[in-house]
Order: structure tokens, then C-alpha cells, then sequence
């Protein structure tokens, strides 16, 4: 039997062991378990954020609304603004919480397409998806308005600052207006 070449120090296996059907099914094995693992890991990579546009079927309050995407409904929470609560447990209806809810359903009711987008965080501690919302018909960033009118406050956090400089700018204009809850509740 005639040696193997040698290919700078690597054995080149000779061809008639590349052809032999142990050595098919050993490939087999190992590009099946690869694709396993693949699909495994891209299945379980991160936490879901559904993207694109979707339908508002409920305001529940100011800063947290209910959206149809696709076949399945989320509950969206507005980033880096906070309006007054009206609907947290144990807790009075804050000064202007009627309102900001009200601002909410009049910009996104009658069944708004809203385009969602998301910043470094997906979710919040209650599975809340965590969104920048944009209503489709003119572009409108529902977000900084709530904020510029004066129904909620800049939030800022770490995870999400894409917009806290703008929001923060708005804040201070509605502020310095008295706009909303500015001018109506004792600071």
C-alpha cells in the first residue's frame, strides 16, 4: 500500500477512506448534532420581542397599553415615561392619572396601528414587552408626546437610553410651560 502524502505535516487521508460509509455516517452524526445545537441555541437566544405593527386593543393607563401582533396580544409598556397612576393596586389615583389615560386613549384609540420599537431591554419585571410606540397613520411618537403635553414624566433607566436626552428636553419645556400635570398638581 502506497504511503499517505503528507500536506506540511498533516496526514491527507487517502481516498478510499473518504468514500467508505463508516466515515459518511461519522459526518452524519456530527453535522446533525451541530444543527441540533444550533437550532437549540437560536430558539433560546434572548428574551422574544415581537417587532413590526400591530393593532392597540386597549388603553389600560397612561404609560401601559394592550397590542395585537400578529395572532397574539401583549401588553406594552411605554419606555422612559411615567404618567400618573390610575390603576396600580393599593395605591389612590394620582393627579392626573384620569387625564394621562384619557391623552393616551385619544391618541391611540379607535383602534390605532402602532409600529413598536425596542431599545437594550425587552421586557420589565412584569413581562410587560418594553417599547418606543410610534402611531402608524402619521408617524406620531406617542412616547415623547405624552411627555412634551405634559402626561408624564422623562424615565430614564440604563437599559433603555435611546431617547433620554429628548425626553428629558421635553420634560423641562412642559415643566417650565406648566403644561398638564405641571401647572394642575402640587410638586
Amino acid at each position: 500500500m502506497p504511503s499517505r502524502p503528507r500536506l506540511r505535516g498533516v496526514d491527507v487521508m487517502a481516498p478510499q477512506y473518504l468514500n467508505s460509509p463508516r466515515t459518511h455516517r461519522g459526518v452524519r452524526r456530527r453535522l446533525t448534532f451541530l444543527i441540533a445545537v444550533f437550532l437549540t441555541i437560536a430558539g433560546c437566544g434572548g428574551e422574544s420581542f415581537p417587532t413590526g405593527t400591530g393593532r392597540v386593543t386597549k388603553v389600560i393607563d397612561g404609560d401601559t397599553i394592550r397590542v395585537r401582533l400578529g395572532s397574539k396580544t401583549e401588553t406594552v409598556r411605554l419606555i422612559g415615561v411615567n404618567t400618573p397612576e390610575t390603576k396600580a393596586p393599593n395605591k389612590p389615583v394620582e393627579c392626573f392619572g384620569p387625564e394621562a389615560s384619557a391623552r393616551t386613549s385619544e391618541l391611540l384609540g379607535d383602534d390605532a396601528i402602532v409600529r413598536l420599537e425596542r431599545d437594550q431591554a425587552t421586557r420589565d419585571r412584569y413581562g410587560r414587552l418594553l417599547a418606543y410606540v410610534y402611531r402608524v397613520s402619521d408617524g406620531l411618537f406617542i412616547n415623547l408626546s405624552l411627555i412634551a403635553e405634559g402626561f408624564g414624566r422623562a424615565m430614564p433607566f440604563d437599559d433603555t437610553p435611546t431617547f433620554h436626552a429628548q425626553f428629558a428636553e421635553a420634560e423641562l419645556t412642559a415643566r417650565t410651560a406648566r403644561l398638564g400635570l405641571w401647572g394642575a398638581c402640587p410638586q
